[in-house]
């Protein structure tokens, strides 16, 4: 591919992704969100509190979940990684989507310890569909097939660990596990693995950090998205040195 051809990819790239840390940060920011509100039209009363509701959504409207511009700036960075990684190719959009809901879910999850099904669930049908559209130029069957597989495979082995230790794995984990699944399981079977044991490599270097920091204690529980995520990332960027 022209080196003019990858850089455009890059720069695009870079500022899609700042963009997308914006609404990140701002989505992040207002969690957790509010259930949509029906309208008086569909048959529901007025809201409990009367209209006390829409002072606080305004006042949520401007706020961040961290400072300016650390989501920005590094999801900028990890779009135009993204984009060096699989340069202007028809994978490029499903890899950009995982970096922005990766982003998010981390945030979310490192506040919170939540991984919300709002966003796990929809994510997974999308980086399906997205990965079927870049199966289609090469008629890659057997590749988005494995990453189907994988998917699978990774939610059986998460849901059996979370069954066996439930509380060193929550269920949160269990329904992100194929999401990660599908993308490594493109990438090829020594990413899957490579990527789900990277995650764990990851929580236990972080955790080694913080106790040696007094920041968490022998029972300190660590959220363990993010840590799932960063080792998918490692194994996606890595992948071409692990397959060759």
């Amino acid at each position: 591919m022209p080196r003019a051809v990858t850089a455009l990819a890059v720069v695009t790239a870079a500022v899609l992704g700042g963009l997308v840390g914006v609404l990140v940060n701002r989505a992040a920011g207002r969690f957790p969100w509010p259930p949509p509100e029906r309208s008086w039209r569909s048959g529901a009363g007025a809201p409990s509190h009367g209209g006390a509701s829409a002072p606080r959504v305004r006042d949520r409207a401007g706020k961040v979940a961290v400072r300016r511009p650390v989501v920005e700036l590094g999801t900028a960075a990890l779009f135009a990684l993204v984009a060096l990684r699989f340069g202007a190719s028809w994978e490029l959009p499903a890899f950009l989507f995982l970096a922005g809901v990766g982003v998010l879910l981390t945030v979310i999850d490192l506040q919170h310890r939540l991984l919300p099904d709002r966003i796990v669930l929809p994510s997974i049908a999308a980086a399906a569909v997205l990965l079927l559209v870049a199966a289609l130029p090469g008629q890659e069957w057997a590749t988005i097939l494995r990453a189907c597989v994988a998917a699978a495979v990774l939610f059986a082995v998460f849901l059996v660990m979370a069954l066996i230790a439930p509380s060193g794995m929550g269920w949160g984990d269990v329904k992100l596990a194929p999401l990660v699944g599908l993308y490594l399981g493109w990438i090829g079977w020594e990413a899957v693995v490579v990527g789900a044991a990277a995650g764990f490599v990851v929580q236990a270097a972080v955790a080694m950090v913080l106790l040696a920091g007094r920041r968490i204690g022998l029972r300190g529980e660590l959220p363990f998205g993010p840590a799932m995520l960063v080792g998918a990332a490692v194994a996606i960027g890595w992948s071409d040195a692990l397959l060759g």
